[in-house]
């Protein structure tokens, strides 16, 4: 959405839908037509707006389900910092097993991704990995040597210097520098105005009348209010929560007395919340029982348990379930948990390192070569917003991309142009806006003909009829143009 009199995009800190593997969404046709390089097929991937990297890191984790394929993402958001959350979610998902534990790295992603007070840890863990960040924008070919996944070729000089001070301002010891409760309640003051002093009564309402009318029931009452009311989603390991989340800081122009002015702040979510991109949904179904008509699971446990299966799949290459995992070493059970299910050597890790978190400790491990999980055939472009709507005009980007995805908050920047960069018959995935709770259902129901619209405009048809209640996002596929060959002859 718009920040109102500005005409930007608030920064998408997480999305309004679940997290999803896009080869399994990716129309059948289009498979049909892919193009083949070393004889292997290559999927060209464009997201726009997914802000999160959920449907990237999901897309990763799950690859080895299918058939071998070369999966180009090319990534546009609307703000730096966005790219740069990416960045620490994809070297945290690819730390190496042997540095990082399965659990240490669920809770410590889930921290980072959805509470805006971590702990001391997790900040000892940004402020490190922000070295490395630093030098990789600075560096191209360390950059290259390190996560040679990652191309940054794209990314101008002036964004790259944007990309170094947003590292540094998270490396910074100087927690005053951004006062992420202040700016929680003054936000949570401006939403709710007169209902203010009544704010527990609006959760409820938002969460029961809107999230859970609209399928998300796995959140529960005593979660969601402690998020509305200080921004902290996950508190999976018992400990003290209390120091800010940098990467939640961004850039928005601001109307003050003196005129325009560019104000770093908290400008994100404060009513959906981080649950939906992970925790309403899951492959595992005892995570959605219920017991007199009420979940056993919150979200944050369904959270936990996609990210662990997500992560133990991106190392093993194995599904992750709960039947596999009840017997551990020396036959021990271990049924999964908001405390998560490690095997006895992720323990015995842990145990080992607990309590290092002095500095001693962030200056050897930083000194230490970067070592990450290498992952064959896959490459992940970044590219900068101002090549949004101007893809058209580079030879490389023509007929090129297979999957096109444009998240609600972006999908005003899908014109007919776009037909000039798809691949044929290529699918194209719009979010829909079924879990924003700032939406009245009239709105909800209203996007979903716009988007339908908007997509037949740019050349692109609906495959089935998108129900606005049940899907949360709409697919469409590339119509053909007039002298195609059809039938795929």
């Amino acid at each position: 959405m718009a920040a109102a009199g500005s005409g930007e995009v608030y920064p998408t800190l997480w999305g309004c839908s679940p997290a999803l593997d896009l080869q399994m969404h990716c129309l059948q046709n289009t498979i049909q037509h892919l193009s083949t390089s070393d004889d292997i097929p290559e999927l060209n991937i464009l997201l726009v707006g997914c802000g999160d990297g959920r449907h990237l890191l999901k897309t990763i984790c799950q690859a080895r389900r299918w058939p071998q394929r070369r999966l180009n993402f090319f990534i546009i958001e609307s703000d730096l910092e966005l790219l740069a959350r990416q960045m620490l979610f994809l070297t945290l998902a690819l730390e190496d097993p042997e540095q990082m534990g399965l659990q240490e790295k669920c809770e410590m992603f889930l921290e980072l991704f959805g509470n805006s007070l971590i702990r001391s840890k997790t900040v000892s863990y940004l402020q490190e990995k922000c070295v490395l960040f630093i030098r990789c924008v600075t560096d191209p070919e360390y950059q290259q040597s390190v996560l040679p996944l990652l191309n940054l070729q794209f990314i101008k000089f002036r964004e790259r210097d944007e990309l170094e001070c947003i590292f540094k301002f998270w490396q910074t010891s100087e927690h005053k520098l951004f006062p992420i409760e202040r700016y929680w309640d003054v936000k949570n003051r401006q939403i709710l105005g007169k209902r203010y002093d009544s704010r527990k009564g609006a959760y409820d309402w938002d969460l029961t009348m809107k999230l859970h009318d609209r399928g998300a029931t796995a959140i529960n009452a005593i979660d969601y209010n402690r998020w509305r009311e200080k921004g902290i989603a996950f508190m999976i390991r018992e400990g003290i929560y209390d120091l800010p989340n940098k990467t939640f800081s961004s850039h928005m122009t601001v109307t003050h007395k003196s005129g325009k002015v560019r104000a770093r702040g908290y400008w994100g979510d404060i009513t959906t919340s981080p649950y939906i991109a992970y925790g309403i949904e899951t492959e595992e179904k005892s995570m959605l029982k219920t017991a007199n008509g009420v979940p056993t699971k919150t979200a944050e446990d369904v959270s936990q348990y996609n990210i662990t299966s997500m992560f133990h799949e991106l190392v093993t290459g194995q599904k992750y379930t709960l039947a596999t995992t009840k017997k551990q070493e020396n036959g021990r059970d271990c049924a999964f948990s908001s405390a998560g299910c490690h095997s006895e050597a992720t323990i015995q890790e842990e145990d080992e390192t607990a309590g290092k978190t002095d500095g001693n400790t962030d200056c050897e491990n930083s000194s230490k070569t970067p070592s990450f999980i290498k992952i064959d055939n896959l490459e992940i472009h970044f590219l900068p917003l101002s090549w949004v709507n101007s893809l058209q005009q580079r030879s490389k980007f023509l007929n090129l991309f297979n999957i096109v995805y444009f998240s609600c908050s972006m999908v005003h920047y899908l014109n007919p142009e776009y037909k000039l960069i798809t691949a044929k018959k290529s699918t194209l995935i719009v979010e829909l806006t079924k879990f924003m709770v700032d939406l009245h259902v009239d709105k909800v129901k209203s996007y979903v003909t716009i988007v339908t619209k908007v997509a037949k405009e740019a050349g692109f048809a609906a495959k089935e009829n998108t129900d606005w209640k049940r899907d949360h996002i709409a697919a469409f596929e590339r119509l053909d143009d007039c002298g195609e060959e059809k039938n795929g002859i």
